[in-house]
Formats: structure tokens, C-alpha cells, sequence
């Protein structure tokens, strides 16, 4: 601890050996821990939560927000992986609003260009656009590993092919043109 009591130094978040995924653990023939949950109460099932209002309100340029499609494909993509159940609704919900704000940020992008008129001076700055853009593409990437790291340590298959991670770009260039 310093002098003026904050904590300093230490071991960085995430850092570290990652953990074996289930599969891997597996295919070297160790035995891996399951845990035994106890029986869960007849619940009603349901194929999917809501989505909620928030993730399909009509943006300011008159667009819809791309986010409940974006939530739907990656419970999907969970449910296909038999992790739905394993990932809090909310960081899926959250997933989908940083990937839909970021196709919101790369479409303002695309219509207003890199460059901007600052306020007071009149010179041409930064578009803001771009380092929102890169917050929430960070944002995004970020909990998409902690969507795909809970599917990589419960799931005893590998997956591999598409997920929706990988489907950004596409998403970007077929979004609506504003009218």
C-alpha cells in the first residue's frame, strides 16, 4: 500500500495461465470435475427470455436498434452449445447493446466521415464517432470472452465454425442505410 493508501502493483485482471476447457481435459483422458447440482423444481420452460425494450426502441435517425437480433443469435448460438442456462441474460443483453451501439457508432462514421468542426475553434478534429466506435468494439470483445471462456470450460465437444462474434463486419455492411 502507498503512502496515500491506495493499492498499487499487484496482479493484472486476467492475468495468468487460462484454465483447460472441458473437451481438452477430456481428450487427455484426465478426469475433469463436474459439479452435481441439486434437482432443480418443475419450472416452465421457455425457448427464450424476452428480449427487452430497451434493445429494439427507434433510434434518433430513425432506425431500429439492432441489438434484439444480435441477442437473439447468440442465445441461439449458446442454446445450440447447450450453455444458455450457464450465461446470465443480463451479459447477453449487454453483449447485444455494445455490438448494436457499435454498428451505430461505424454507420455515423460512414455518413459523417473521420473528420469533425470543433465547437469553438472551428478546426477540424477527430471524429468522436471513431473513439466510441472503439470503446464499444472493446466493450463487445470484452464480454464476448466471457461468453465464449463459459462455453469453452462447460461444453465437453470443441466447437468451432461461425459464432456470432465472427459475424460483426457482415452485420455492419448490411445494416439500413438511414432514410
Amino acid at each position: 500500500m502507498a503512502k496515500d493508501g491506495t493499492n498499487r502493483g499487484g496482479a493484472r485482471v486476467g492475468a495468468g495461465r487460462k484454465p483447460k476447457a472441458l473437451s481438452e481435459k477430456i481428450g487427455e483422458g484426465r478426469s475433469a470435475t463436474v459439479v452435481q447440482l441439486p434437482d432443480a423444481p418443475d419450472l416452465e420452460g421457455m425457448d427464450m427470455p424476452p428480449v427487452k425494450y430497451y434493445l429494439t426502441v427507434i433510434q434518433k435517425n430513425g432506425i431500429e436498434l439492432d441489438a434484439a437480433e444480435v441477442f437473439r443469435e447468440t442465445w441461439d448460438w449458446l442454446k445450440a452449445r447447450r450453455c444458455e442456462e450457464l450465461v446470465s441474460s443480463q451479459v447477453i443483453h449487454q453483449y447485444a447493446m455494445a455490438v448494436a451501439r457499435w454498428i451505430q457508432c461505424e454507420m455515423a462514421v460512414s455518413e459523417y466521415g473521420f473528420l469533425a468542426k470543433h465547437p469553438t475553434t472551428g478546426a477540424a478534429i477527430a471524429s468522436p464517432y471513431v473513439a466510441m466506435s472503439r470503446e464499444y468494439m472493446k466493450q463487445a470483445t470484452q464480454i464476448w470472452y466471457q461468453i465464449s471462456q463459459v462455453v469453452k470450460e462447460n461444453n465437453s465437444a470443441s466447437y468451432q465454425g461461425a459464432n456470432p462474434q465472427d459475424d460483426l463486419m457482415e452485420r455492419l455492411l448490411s445494416a439500413p442505410r438511414p432514410r
